[in-house]
């Protein structure tokens, strides 16, 4: 199973000058719990936004450099290669696209799962999540607070 894991909010905002909008410690530790043990998929300008490779999975770039390096990693120049990489080397049965934006709006039509954590604030942005409105199951949600910022993780499928 394909899934995306993302952290947004209602206008599908997700990064400003390649970095995340928000830092909050529960939701990093609820992607590392969702994520751990599988096959991550970014692009390159996301694992350079990270710095490394993510411990405990197996990480795949795509980089449209055919000569790009990323220590750690499996590095890919397309959608279908790296589809075709994930595949073979997924353990448990979902892989995760992580981003950057024109990633997962190059996955949207594969997945078949999000893991959102939608945040009620509107900071500046430059890069956006796709429109996921086609995704209409609602499988759980669950709502939070972090100094004084609400958000809410939730799940769906088509």
């Amino acid at each position: 199973m394909i899934s995306m894991i993302a952290v947004t909010n209602e206008k599908r905002a997700i990064g400003f000058e390649n970095k995340l909008l928000w830092d909050i410690p529960d939701d990093l530790r609820h992607f590392r719990d969702i994520t751990f043990g599988h096959t991550v998929v970014m692009g390159s300008k996301t694992f350079e936004s990270l710095g490394r490779a993510l411990p405990n999975r197996t990480n795949i770039v795509i980089a449209k450099e055919k000569d790009y390096e990323a220590s750690g990693c499996i590095v890919v120049n397309s959608i279908e290669d790296a589809l075709e990489m994930a595949k073979k080397e997924e353990k448990n049965d979902e892989i995760f696209i992580i981003g950057g934006g024109s990633i997962y709006q190059q996955f949207l039509p594969y997945a078949e799962k999000l893991y959102l954590t939608i945040v009620e604030d509107d900071p500046k942005a430059d890069t956006f999540f796709p429109d996921y409105s086609e995704f209409k199951n609602l499988l759980s949600e669950e709502k939070h607070e972090y100094n004084g910022l609400k958000y809410k993780f939730i799940e769906l499928t088509r």
